[in-house]
């Protein structure tokens, strides 16, 4: 196995896809801009201290990143060439697994996406299974046990050297605020690595729900299961709770967990409205969830922060990103109206931070009458004592800078975009 993951082609194609994948860098700072070169120079080093057993890796850089819901969850970044290593050994271990998972596991696999697990979970409600067990596990990546894992991959792998690597891997220590902690649990969120083995463990819990004749969704650590009654989901919640603790050692979040009907449940950024027609019962269409829209305003709030030092057209790229990518995600719902709300929203958000660029009144001035604004009035505005949010809704630069000039520097409504990946919507863009 070892030959197969240190192959040249098979180091060659991981190094694309960390490349492709971005990401920062570890602990050594080399960026993905400099592995190309770097680990091509040490490739070959690299391959005989594997082979001999004598590699020695380097520790993860932890990365406190925020959640919704204020708190931070713990990322763990290994260095750019690690990185290269576990996708190696991903690529080459995953066809060992892939056959045996679950036609119900959505994440992280081959030809199958988030979209999918929604869809099916909207079936199996549309089917009457309108009683739903939402299990939320407690920090899942941070508690899997390594011994537990590392048996199940040695079912398929066992190649010495190769569980060696991917032990090396796991037991990394992580350096947190420029301190080494030790680790004895869990796998890295940053870790090419750690999408597989967590399919590799939760495909115990997968097997068992099938075993038990369950109708289950389960999108990596996200899963829930599908019941025609209240007591049916209240038996079934008690038995794959026992499961998961004695088991697989994994903690139940008991605040997230609980039986829902299909309007109080969400499921990857999607809720669930019911349709109201005649002959429609248990009909319902995907809407987007609360917290999605939140989320998207924290991304975009985080982008126009005026104290972020950025550059407009900087700011506009960064925008057309995440639009894009969040938009494509929900496409096929019906939220222009909330889109038209988040536009007005964000152009004041933009209007705030050019003011603030503007920095001094003089300078002020200058650009409002450029813009067209009468010199008596660019002298007012300019020294006014607002504050600079109630000068970005204000009509002085609602009239000056325009959502037309605004587009000519590259900026995008996110109805408009909507719109072009949903063609079927004729309704005209906002102006």
């Amino acid at each position: 196995m070892i030959e197969q993951v240190v192959h040249p082609y098979n180091l060659q194609k991981a190094l694309e896809h960390v490349i492709a994948n971005k990401g920062s860098a570890g602990v050594d700072g080399i960026s993905v801009r400099e592995l190309r070169k770097v680990f091509t120079e040490k490739k070959d080093q690299l391959i005989t201290e594997i082979k001999q057993g004598s590699y020695q890796i380097q520790p993860i850089l932890g990365i406190e990143i925020p959640k919704g819901n204020g708190k931070t969850r713990l990322l763990g970044v290994p260095t750019t060439s690690e990185r290269v290593l576990q996708q190696a050994v991903s690529q080459s271990i995953a066809p060992l697994f892939e056959p045996e998972f679950k036609p119900n596991s959505f994440g992280f696999r081959p030809n199958k996406n988030a979209r999918q697990a929604v869809g099916q979970a909207r079936d199996y409600i549309h089917s009457g299974l309108t009683h739903i067990v939402d299990i939320d596990l407690k920090n899942f990546f941070d508690e899997v046990d390594h011994c537990l894992v590392l048996n199940l991959v040695y079912r398929k792998v066992k190649c010495k050297t190769t569980m060696q690597l991917i032990r090396k891997g796991l037991r990394a220590p992580i350096k947190i605020n420029g301190k080494l902690r030790k680790r004895r649990k869990g796998v890295p969120q940053g870790s090419p690595l750690s999408p597989l083995l967590s399919n590799i463990l939760l495909h115990q819990l997968d097997k068992e729900m099938t075993r038990r004749g369950h109708k289950f969704v389960r999108y990596a650590d996200d899963f829930s299961i599908y019941c025609k009654s209240h007591n049916q989901a209240k038996a079934t919640r008690i038995v794959i709770e026992k499961f998961l603790k004695n088991k697989l050692k994994l903690t139940i979040n008991k605040e997230k967990s609980g039986i829902r009907k299909p309007v109080n449940f969400t499921l990857l950024g999607f809720g669930f409205v019911p349709v109201y027609n005649k002959g429609s019962k248990n009909q319902y269409q995907l809407v987007v969830a609360e917290k999605a829209w939140k989320n998207l305003k924290m991304r975009l709030k985080s982008i126009t922060r005026k104290t972020t030092p950025a550059k407009l057209e900087e700011r506009i790229t960064k925008i057309k990103e995440i639009q894009r990518g969040w938009l494509s995600y929900f496409r096929g719902t019906n939220i222009i109206g909330k889109l038209r709300n988040i536009d007005g929203w964000l152009r004041n958000r933009i209007r705030y931070c050019i003011w603030h660029d503007w920095k001094k009144p003089e300078r002020k001035r200058k650009n409002l009458i450029r813009l067209g604004v009468d010199q008596d009035h660019a002298y007012a505005w300019s020294r006014t004592r607002n504050g600079g949010w109630a000068i970005a809704q204000s009509p002085i630069l609602g009239t000056t800078i325009t959502l037309k000039r605004l587009k000519q520097k590259g900026y995008e409504t996110l109805m408009e975009c909507y719109i072009q990946l949903n063609p079927s919507l004729c309704e005209p863009p906002s102006t």
